[in-house]
């Protein structure tokens, strides 16, 4: 059976603690279920350096101010493998992004396809964005759960623009659009996706890096 690393596993389990913490929605909370559930069993381990992209200069700007400790502990875990992560960009398919969309947006998958553990079953990532800027609509079939790290406002569904606040969560179905955008300051966030799947096969309907 493959093995977690020591720094992996603390993010892993600092990332439960605050999920638990901040997760009220009672779908958000059997997802999450899962989830830490599956965690339980470690997939393979991607070996090697990781890579960064222009966004990742705003990750020192990224302040938690009055959040909790458990948001402070899973920030701290998280920059302990963060030279560690692959950072990836997404495509604007829809012509929603804003015009600073290509160096101003990073992914990191953590957990999952392309990710530290890599398996198909559980995703879980973070996004950074810079300050001003908009995020694509998109969707994708897996349901996800939001853990806000920073100010900046979100979309899903027919909603308004509305903004979690640091520590802020919500969970966002099986295919339905969403987008953010950055205010003044860079936005940060990490989600949990459940595809359900652990035969290899990708079960991502319009995307290939979430969230």
């Amino acid at each position: 059976m493959a093995e977690r690393g020591d720094q992996l596993q603390l993010l892993v389990d600092a990332a439960q603690a605050a999920f638990d913490k901040h997760a009220h929605d009672p779908r958000a909370r059997q997802s999450l279920g899962q989830v830490f559930s599956a965690l339980r069993v470690p997939g393979e381990q991607r070996p090697g350096k990781g890579s960064r992209l222009p966004a990742c200069q705003f990750l020192p700007m990224i302040s938690l101010g009055a959040g909790s400790q458990l948001l402070r502990d899973l920030q701290s875990r998280f920059q302990s493998i963060e030279p560690l992560l692959t950072w990836r960009r997404r495509q604007d398919t829809s012509g929603t992004a804003s015009e600073n969309f290509e160096d101003g947006h990073a992914n990191a998958m953590i957990i999952g396809p392309g990710g530290l553990e890599e398996r198909n079953d559980v995703w879980f990532g973070a996004t950074l964005m810079a300050p001003n800027m908009r995020y694509p609509d998109h969707d994708h079939a897996p349901e996800e759960v939001y853990l806000v790290m920073s100010e900046g406002e979100f979309q899903h569904g027919g909603s308004a623009w509305f903004s979690p606040g640091i520590g802020g969560s919500f969970y966002n179905s099986p295919g339905i659009k969403h987008a953010m955008r950055s205010t003044q300051k860079p936005l940060f966030a990490f989600w949990m996706l459940r595809p359900g799947r652990s035969d290899g096969s990708n079960p991502n309907s319009s995307e290939q890096v979430p969230p």
